[in-house]
């Protein structure tokens, strides 16, 4: 058998709130509860299983990546500066109000509800290393 990717477990103040926050943004459906967890399933099978743990848990940051089409990308972009969510080109926040270019396509980061570092990017890292688009950021009109 190959190995693929199945789940993961997303800890969160308020489940319900991080992943209809999610799910908004990538356009997707929050499942059914499985308790005591609320999934958010992706394209290719992999689960995001939002756990409750309290309203006053320290939780640690975890970063999330989500390859997404051309087509995808805007829509998720578009939500995101509609409901004024802050984005930046990089993890680090140096270039807030922007997007990457990185392997000539489109990435940007934002944050959810609990912090955690989320990604949506249009090209895997490394599939083109040659492109003159490498490093490159774009601003984003409108953007938080």
């Amino acid at each position: 058998m190959s190995v693929e990717f199945n789940h993961t477990i997303v800890p969160s103040r308020d489940r319900e709130r991080s992943a209809h926050f999610l799910a908004r943004v990538l356009g997707l459906e929050v499942g059914a509860p499985m308790e005591p967890f609320l999934p958010l399933t992706t394209a290719n099978g992999v689960t995001l299983d939002f756990a409750g743990v309290g309203a006053d848990a320290d939780i640690p940051v975890q970063h999330y990546a989500f390859l997404v089409s051309e087509d995808v990308f805007d829509a998720a972009l578009a939500r995101l500066l509609a409901d004024r969510v802050p984005i930046q080109a990089d993890p680090h926040g140096r270039h807030p109000r922007r997007i990457n270019r990185n392997d000539g396509g489109r990435g940007v980061y934002f944050r959810d509800p609990d912090g955690h570092g989320m990604e949506i990017l249009t090209r895997p890292y490394g599939s083109h290393p040659d492109s003159p688009l490498n490093g490159v950021t774009e601003e984003v009109p409108g953007a938080a």
